[in-house]
């Protein structure tokens, strides 16, 4: 837990700050969506494959390590040059970085508390990394203040020492590589090793991905699009308006975390994944009509409420669906893929949108892309609901939408 809490703020590093930052040297919105899109396709492009090494390595920890290094030095080029293409590298190489590190950890996961304790589990790391992610984002709006962006960077590299240090402290033989990719512990039939095209035959995960990318082409742009806007209108202080936006964010998705763990066990990853894509178009409502300071609390509410109850429904309900197959590392990594599509998207299409409509309509158009994840979710949603039920990471329980591994 010490680690999701350390790694919030080192994988963020200048991130959330990225847009105000550039403002501030005389970039456009049109110009900065697009590079945080390029970034984003990069990092898309690797989750997949990022995944599926990590379900062949026994050496899981070094997923965390090299690449926050790698997230941590990357934002500090930013700082020495605002140049396009050095943006654009920077943003290539912190995507890539980043790219394994969500799947290293839900593997190292299940490989410690095996499919039983995952959801607990899993619930309660996203409960200290959202916390993570309130107290980076509290000191860096703060030190940003104080002493400008430099001190947000190296506030980065701090809390990257401290993830390191964490994740070394983790036995490698706590970690039961074989649960850490989703073998199943009932035999030998269940030590099988699916090929990848189980990524494609599984119908639930099709569809789990889906509704997550027409969530993220909405969702990627609201944040930093609304921290143009209201920097903008209202001539507020960047660095730390970025760091209200984050920290109340971060603080409900503390919450709501732990409830859609709660949740989970009691009703299912259905129904708590339907309200989080639910939220989004409010979300965009509520950002179109209040453009000035004290509207991020609304926006950034319903921010934390459906980003929180994603943050644990959507690594349980692939965990639960590739049970068995041993690619359950990749199928996080393919989900993340689909979904990294909407997101990287998303700040291109937010930024020319309020570039040439303004700031409300692109708001409202922004949240009226997860419609199409809430047609999805209920459309489907007798199709999926045995695989999203209390109890149905009981090996066997999906045996009807797991695909089998060959015999």
């Amino acid at each position: 837990m010490a680690l999701n809490f350390f790694m919030a703020d080192m994988q963020a590093g200048i991130g959330p700050f990225l847009g105000v930052f550039l403002l501030a040297h005389g970039w456009l919105s049109g110009p900065i969506g697009s590079v945080m899109t390029i970034g984003g396709v990069a990092g898309m492009i690797m989750t997949t494959p990022a995944g599926a090494l990590i379900d062949s390595t026994d050496r899981k920890r070094l997923f965390v390590v090299i690449p926050g290094i790698c997230t941590v030095l990357a934002s500090a080029i930013i700082l020495f040059s605002q140049h396009f293409w050095v943006v654009v590298a920077s943003q290539i190489t912190t995507a890539i970085a980043g790219a394994a590190i969500g799947p290293a950890v839900a593997g190292m996961t299940l490989g410690i508390v095996r499919q039983r304790g995952f959801n607990r589990q899993n619930g309660q790391n996203q409960a200290f990394n959202h916390a993570g992610n309130m107290v980076g984002a509290g000191l860096s709006g703060l030190l940003g203040w104080l002493y400008g962006f430099p001190a947000v960077v190296l506030l980065a590299a701090l809390f990257g020492v401290l993830s390191i240090l964490s994740v070394l402290l983790i036995p490698p033989d706590a970690i039961d590589n074989a649960a850490a990719r989703g073998m199943r512990e009932d035999g030998a039939e269940g030590r099988k090793v699916s090929g990848l095209a189980v990524l494609v035959e599984c119908k639930p995960l099709l569809v789990l991905a889906a509704a997550l990318a027409c969530f993220h082409l909405g969702n990627g742009a609201m944040l930093p699009l609304y921290g143009l806007a209201v920097v903008t209108n209202a001539h507020v202080d960047p660095a730390s308006f970025v760091a209200t936006t984050v920290v109340v964010a971060q603080g409900v998705m503390i919450a709501t975390s732990l409830l859609g763990m709660w949740a989970a066990e009691k009703r299912g990853y259905w129904l708590v994944l339907l309200i989080s894509f639910a939220t989004l178009p409010i979300r965009g409502l509520v950002a179109a009509h209040l453009i000035r300071y004290w509207g991020v609390y609304p926006v950034q509410v319903l921010d934390g409420i459906g980003a929180g109850l994603q943050s644990v429904a959507v690594p349980g309900i692939v965990a639960r669906i590739l049970n068995g197959t041993g690619r359950v590392n990749a199928g996080q990594g393919a989900v993340m893929t689909v979904q990294g599509l909407g997101a990287s998207l998303s700040p291109a299409v937010g930024g020319w949108l309020a570039e040439w409509l303004g700031y409300p309509a692109a708001f409202t158009i922004l949240g009226c892309f997860a419609l199409g994840s809430l047609a999805l979710w209920i459309g489907f949603g007798p199709f999926l609901r045995p695989a999203c039920a209390p109890g149905a990471d009981t090996p066997g329980t999906l045996a009807d939408l797991s695909p089998k591994a060959p015999a």
